[in-house]
């Protein structure tokens, strides 16, 4: 039995693991009132939304994936907002000089509350009310500064100096937090306070409510004040974009691996990435399989670029590019794409994109840097949450924005989704921005079947790295056996040979991450062709993995959560 530096937590009622304790413990509560498994799920991204402002936000994207038990059917929600109509490449080419400025210029609808509410009356048991109560409460009374709070508000004292509204929340005693000291947001209180009021209003029941409070943030009073903010700011977003915007409510993609399928949201995200990815490591045939030698990471890391590559070539809103999945997760294109894998030598940038049925795009041009005065923003980060209730439903989503790029609204406490920043001003690339146009998102919550049955549910934040440690995680519990505290413990390693999501899409040809319990290979991997870049033990660049099984033979939930940040796993 692998050694782990805490155990996996096993319930036989229901299990939640988040990326702060303080979520975890939100969720539980709603599980012990009655909810199910997403009334606690959105209790859980709310409350991380006021616990780590930082990189999530409360108004930003809320990407997520739902196991319905009753109907054994898989759904997703994208809780990702869309450009405004006004907005174009052109318009950056012609106003910025093809960069995208910091502030409300790079901004998309604001997507969480939307996604949060559809939910809720869709699939959940609650009010709004009672599922934000723990978010609002820690926005009003206070928490003790969380470390990685406190360290990421530090990298960008400069950022949230820009704006005085950003220095009152982030830096209100004239610098960065400390860890430990209380971190109070009286007007994302209020904010909240106010849509909750807005339900207390409704007549009609609980769906009234939540429609109440979706309308109160989108067109009411709420609206108006992120309106006249966008004015006064020369933003490009009105009233009838943040009115018409809904969050999409579609089917999910999947693949099989073996007697597993693997689920995520669309192509709007990243998440049929780490699909393609599993498709191609079911069907390379690896030199050495066992886990962490040299050959598995040097392969497996070939085989992420190639997916990496696709990514590139081809993801972009489903509802603006034809995006060829049907190829791209297929056994004959992974049959075909994983000969390019060379055992002895590293490919030292992006190979050439796989041929689908659109061709084989030629995508050299990725490689050029784009033009910007902004630096690379490297810790642009997210969060994860997932919950499996007794009755068998399972929630997992990856809530993220977090208010480092634009300025907090005067008097609520929150900004708005800055995801614009995922976006390419470049005709060329399939997420070209675009009026009214979702970007490419890297949050990509998932799940797994095995044998029919709902099995584990898994995320990470990280960016680029969310897809190359869910499926390293995936693998270590699925094909080496681990639990997934001991498949999340297991030392990680990860790309960044490859653009980077983030404007302005920075990428390091050839560099490849490890960490410390990797090190020992570094000799033997540079002499393949890679850039050999070390981790620190645990660090949180590397992910904050949450998951959580099921014994197909007991029904116990059990949990894992990522040491390597604030991550809680909780059992019952």
């Amino acid at each position: 039995m692998t050694k782990t530096h805490r155990p996996a937590v096993r319930g036989h009622h229901w299990a939640v693991s988040t990326n702060h304790w303080l979520a975890s413990l939100a969720a539980s509560r709603i599980l012990d009132k009655g909810g199910n498994a997403v009334d606690a799920g959105v209790a859980a991204g709310m409350a991380l939304g006021v616990l780590q402002p930082d990189i999530v936000g409360s108004t930003g994207v809320a990407p997520m994936i739902i196991y319905l038990a009753d109907t054994d059917e898989v759904v997703t929600i994208s809780g990702l907002g869309r450009w405004p109509q006004a907005a174009s490449a052109a318009y950056f080419e012609n106003n910025h000089g093809g960069d995208l400025p910091l502030g409300v210029l790079r901004c998309v609808t604001p997507a969480a509350i939307d996604a949060w509410c559809q939910a809720l009356q869709r699939y959940g048991t609650l009010t709004f009310g009672e599922v934000a109560e723990a978010a609002h409460d820690l926005a009003a009374r206070g928490f003790p500064t969380h470390r990685l709070l406190a360290e990421t508000i530090a990298e960008d004292e400069e950022l949230y100096a820009k704006w005085p509204s950003s220095a009152d929340v982030f830096l209100s005693q004239g610098r960065s937090p400390w860890e430990g000291e209380p971190y109070i947001q009286v007007d994302l209180g209020r904010s909240l306070a106010r849509l909750i009021e807005a339900e207390g209003r409704a007549s009609g029941g609980r769906e009234a409510g939540l429609q109440a409070v979706r309308d109160e943030f989108h067109a009411g009073g709420l609206a108006r004040d992120v309106l006249a903010h966008f004015q006064e700011e020369g933003g490009l977003m009105t009233a009838e974009d943040l009115d018409a915007f809904r969050s999409g409510h579609e089917a999910p993609e999947k693949v099989t691996f073996g007697e597993w399928e693997i689920y995520s949201c669309g192509a709007w995200c990243q998440g049929p990435a780490l699909l393609e990815a599993s498709k191609l490591f079911y069907h390379h045939e690896f030199g050495e399989i066992n886990l962490n030698s040299v050959n598995y990471i040097h392969e497996l890391t070939e085989l992420l670029k190639l997916t990496f590559a696709d990514r590139e070539a081809y993801f972009g809103d489903p509802e603006f590019v034809d995006v060829p999945l049907d190829d791209l997760l297929s056994d004959s294109f992974a049959a075909e794409r994983v000969k390019a894998i060379k055992r002895d030598r590293a490919c030292p940038d992006l190979p050439q994109a796989g041929e689908t049925r659109l061709g084989r795009p030629d995508t050299p041009w990725v490689w050029e840097a784009t033009t910007s005065t902004q630096k690379n923003r490297t810790h642009q980060d997210t969060t994860y949450l997932c919950v499996v209730d007794a009755q068998g439903n399972g929630f997992s989503a990856t809530p993220s924005d977090g208010y480092n790029t634009a300025p907090i609204i005067p008097g609520l406490g929150f900004a708005v989704s800055t995801r614009g920043d995922q976006n390419w001003i470049d005709a060329r690339h399939p997420s070209v921005i675009a009026p009214w146009k979702r970007p490419r998102l890297t949050p990509n919550p998932a799940l797994a079947k095995r044998n029919g049955k709902l099995a584990f549910l898994f995320g990470t934040p990280g960016g680029d790295v969310q897809i190359q440690a869910m499926l390293q995680v995936f693998l270590n519990h699925a094909v080496h056996s681990m639990d997934p505290q001991a498949a999340i413990e297991a030392p990680r390693f990860a790309s960044e040979s490859f653009p980077g999501s983030f404007w302005p899409h920075t990428h390091k040809p050839g560099v490849l991450k490890l960490e410390p319990g990797l090190m020992q290979h570094a000799d033997e991997l540079a002499s393949r062709g890679h850039k050999i870049v070390g981790w620190p033990e645990l660090g949180w660049r590397a992910g904050g993995v949450c998951a959580i099984a099921i014994d197909q033979e007991t029904g116990d939930r059990i949990a894992g959560a990522d040491p390597r940040r604030e991550c809680t796993a909780l059992a019952w």
